[in-house]
């Protein structure tokens, strides 16, 4: 018996290069992806999850993402967000997110103000995560990252707000930080737990044929939520 593929979202920016690989990522992991241009209103009927993609939208003028959270799109994501729904936010999405205040902290230039493209590990520091379900707790994920902007920073007393809520949910492994994020954080997640962002492309980690398979562990917990979410989800 086929499993229902879940309808997911994935956002269309002006600048959004990688909309296509997250799509089809989501394909090869049992979804169904539908490409929505940022100027939408609304999401299409069905949808239970969505991906703000990696790219540089709005050529990241003023701040990564600043102008890219005024998108139409993005007030319905919010009500998706506030439904349960998951949404996660790979490299310039994280960004968005963040600006967007659907996530805590800001995402600054690497320490070494350089473009950074490379494999990386992180460790899984919470696999109760909708993103990380498939995953234990400890496990290291190669993943590739590519960011000039990549360095996670919050205050000392919202760090120690996120340690204790559980909401770091990767860590680059030690040797691993490409970009001098504080505390080496990779991923965190609000505190409903269902929205996420990362910095690590996981749509480019779905095929061993291109080093590395891990990626398809986030985005298939991704798929499981988003199905548990949506009874009635496409088949």
């Amino acid at each position: 018996m086929n499993e229902a593929r879940p309808r997911i979202a994935v956002v269309v920016f002006p600048g959004s290069c990688d909309d296509e690989d997250a799509a089809l990522a989501l394909q090869r992991v049992g979804a169904d992806p539908v490409l929505v241009w940022h100027g939408e209103p609304e999401l299409p009927a069905g949808v239970a999850g969505a991906i703000l993609p990696g790219g540089f939208s709005y050529g990241d003028y003023l701040r990564c993402g600043a102008i890219a959270r005024f998108a139409p799109a993005m007030a319905a994501i919010e009500r998706l967000a506030d439904q349960g729904a998951p949404v996660l936010g790979i490299c310039n999405g994280f960004q968005i997110l963040c600006e967007a205040g659907l996530l805590p902290g800001v995402l600054l230039a690497n320490d070494t103000l350089r473009f950074t493209c490379r494999d990386v590990t992180v460790r899984v520091e919470q696999a109760d995560a909708p993103f990380t379900s498939r995953c234990e707790s400890g496990q290291r994920l190669v993943l590739p990252v590519k960011h000039g902007e990549g360095r996670f920073v919050v205050p000392p007393a919202a760090l120690a707000e996120l340690e204790a809520a559980g909401q770091i949910v990767l860590r680059y492994e030690a040797g691993s930080n490409p970009n001098g994020a504080l505390a080496d954080i990779a991923g965190v997640r609000n505190r409903a737990g269902n929205v996420m962002g990362l910095m690590p492309h996981p749509e480019h980690a779905v095929d061993p044929l291109l080093g590395s398979a891990d990626g398809a562990l986030l985005l298939g917990s991704l798929v499981d939520r988003a199905r548990e979410h949506q009874p009635t989800a496409v088949a």
